[in-house]
């Protein structure tokens, strides 16, 4: 894509855009540990000062990207969420919309995917500025867990696990507190699910069960309820929407 001249205020909204647009086709190509802001530049049609005017560093465009990534599929599963509410839907289906949500933008965005959920990039260091996409992803898991608990939609364990307070007290904010008995546990039961969750994207978009399951996408909803039930959270299965 071919640069043209433009005014500075211009400037400010168009380069960043088409860095970014290139940077996401050269994952695609290269991968996350290839991206290289030379690459970027001649991709683009950009001269190298350009580019660098506006990322300094390969880092500075993977932490944008990062940040991009975070936001986008969390705000997938945001309005998933919301559409399941206006719904009337109960906890359980909307923790299915919201995280077949995810699964969509995942398979959408697979280079992105396995930016923020693959393997490390070498040489690279989340800053801070990535902490706050991040933690969305969790955020509409927990509000979903706690309006199940609010609402009386949650079965109680059979047993809490024992053992000494295993939480960050950022994870304690995050939910709103720490419930009474029975559900003391429910933010470590959370946690559980919401690595679960990625831990089967992580296994479907990088093909791990195409070879033992029939149908990906109602595994995937079985997978979702198996998981809730640690929460006791019940997941009703139907038709799978992908």
């Amino acid at each position: 894509m071919e640069a043209s001249a433009t005014n500075p205020a211009d400037d400010n909204v168009r380069l960043p855009a088409v860095i970014k647009a290139t940077a996401r086709q050269l994952l695609v190509k290269l991968g996350a540990g290839g991206l290289s802001l030379d690459a970027v530049a001649r991709d683009s049609g950009l001269a190298l000062p350009e580019v660098e005017a506006v990322f300094p560093h390969r880092d500075d465009l993977l932490t944008a990207l990062v940040i991009d990534a975070y936001n986008e599929s969390a705000a997938a599963m945001e309005q998933a969420d919301q559409a399941a509410r206006d719904a009337h839907a109960s906890a359980g289906a909307r923790l299915l919309a919201v995280t077949r949500a995810l699964r969509r933008w995942s398979f959408g965005n697979p280079a992105e995917f396995t930016l923020i959920y693959g393997s490390p990039v070498p040489g690279y260091h989340a800053p801070q500025d990535t902490v706050p996409p991040a933690s969305r992803t969790p955020t509409v898991l927990a509000g979903i867990v706690r309006s199940a608990l609010e609402a009386g939609e949650l079965t109680p364990p059979r047993r809490a696990v024992p053992g000494p307070p295993l939480l960050l007290p950022e994870a304690v904010e995050l939910f709103g507190g720490v419930p009474e008995a029975p559900f003391s546990d429910i933010i470590e039961r959370g946690i559980v699910l919401w690595s679960n969750l990625i831990g089967l994207l992580v296994f479907q978009v990088f093909s791990r069960t195409h070879d033992s399951v029939r149908d990906e996408a109602s595994f995937f909803d079985y997978a979702i309820a198996v998981a809730a039930e640690s929460i006791g959270l019940v997941v009703p299965l139907g038709e799978h929407t992908d």
